[in-house]
């Protein structure tokens, strides 16, 4: 919690036993909010899902906010703290300059038009960044994210709903199945960082045979023949001691800032000296195999932080960090790990966010990953 009245950003997270000693703990924690206060982020866990319109309800009453944003996930994140498996909330609000912003209502397909009061506010604002979150059972949602990246012209970061039950999202309205969050005007600073949580084991290979998702060959080399010598193994027993925390990065063509997208290792044919690995590939396509542990995660959560603060002219002023379920507690270890690295490379500062069934970032779809977005 931040209580200098002078800052921008307010946050507060509590966890309970029913929603609304939840959202008035984290009402308490807020404090006495800017008179300009005027953007809140609302994040719950799965426990409360059914609640959210009550919750947004409350929160409008209580701080007279009207424009909140916000999901549902498995777990939530707040300045130094992780929630899972309990009713929690995790809420921010934020004093922007009313033109710095605009909410983004649900898109559930490409045939969904941007309002023209919204689509104005783009042409002459050119937002930068956008937090978009978006449900995991769109089928269309590749497509969509791309499409709603081109119409608005923002680098889209955020994630997918959570949750074992209802996944609602929050942005002008409660609503389900498509894609949603707020527009940032290009003259507000902000800064984003990207943590892949692993480290690559050998060298970029190119593909010279495959079928869908089926790697046959690698510069020529039997695709097992590749990976053994990449991990340093020459028998079958080292293999399958190390093989479980390796997996594939596929380099994206274009980028400039070395960006991959990391898929699962799904299996190998000892015979054959094929492997198959979480996504289609064609010959002529390069990978990268790498090492996901809670020792490469932390190294490479720390280097996107330091990344990220050397870019900063100051502290932050308030943050979103969206993780992957696999990440958390799951690679890190108890006791709020992965938050307590945020806080121990930035300082302290007003944050929220969840824990996600995938993330966003440079306007694709990520897995295993940490994405932040910082107000400074």
């Amino acid at each position: 919690m931040t209580s200098d009245a002078s800052v921008t950003f307010r946050a507060g997270h509590a966890a309970g036993t029913a929603w609304q000693p939840v959202i008035r703990r984290c009402l308490d924690d807020l404090g006495r909010l800017p008179a300009d206060a005027n953007l809140g982020f609302v994040y719950v866990t799965d426990a409360l899902a059914n609640d959210m319109q009550r919750i947004l309800d409350l929160l409008r009453q209580e701080t007279g906010i009207a424009d909140w944003v916000g999901t549902v996930g498995l777990g939530i994140c707040a300045a130094g703290r992780e929630y899972f498996d309990e009713p929690a909330a995790s809420v921010m609000v934020a004093a922007l300059p009313p033109d710095g912003f605009r909410l983004l209502p649900q898109r559930r397909g490409e045939d969904d038009e941007i309002a023209a009061d919204l689509a104005q506010w783009i042409v002459k604002h050119k937002p930068a960044l956008g937090l978009v979150h978006a449900d995991p059972r769109n089928t269309e949602l590749v497509e969509l994210l791309g499409d709603t990246a081109d119409r608005t012209g923002a680098y889209l970061i955020g994630g997918l709903t959570s949750s074992r039950g209802q996944m609602p999202q929050v942005a002008t309205t409660v609503a389900q199945r498509g894609l949603s969050g707020v527009l940032f005007a290009a003259d507000l600073p902000m800064a984003a960082g990207l943590s892949q949580g692993c480290s690559p084991i050998g060298p970029a290979r190119t593909v010279t045979r495959s079928e869908r998702n089926v790697i046959h060959t690698l510069d020529g080399d039997l695709a097992l023949d590749a990976l053994k010598e990449d991990l340093g193994v020459s028998d079958a027993g080292g293999l399958k001691r190390s093989i479980a925390t390796i997996h594939v990065a596929l380099p994206v063509p274009g980028s400039d800032g070395g960006d991959y997208l990391v898929r699962n290792l799904m299996g190998a044919d000892p015979e054959a000296g094929a492997i198959a690995i979480g996504a289609a590939v064609d010959p002529g396509a390069r990978v990268i195999f790498c090492r996901r542990d809670p020792d490469s995660a932390e190294r490479d959560l720390r280097q996107m932080l330091r990344d990220v603060r050397s870019r900063l002219e100051g502290p932050p002023k308030g943050g979103i960090y969206v993780s992957c379920l696999a990440r958390g507690p799951n690679m890190f270890g108890a006791g709020s790990r992965e938050l307590g690295i945020v806080s121990e490379e930035l300082g302290d500062f007003p944050l929220a966010g969840f824990f996600a069934n995938g993330e966003i970032s440079r306007n694709r779809l990520y897995g295993y990953t940490g994405v932040l977005a910082l107000f400074v």
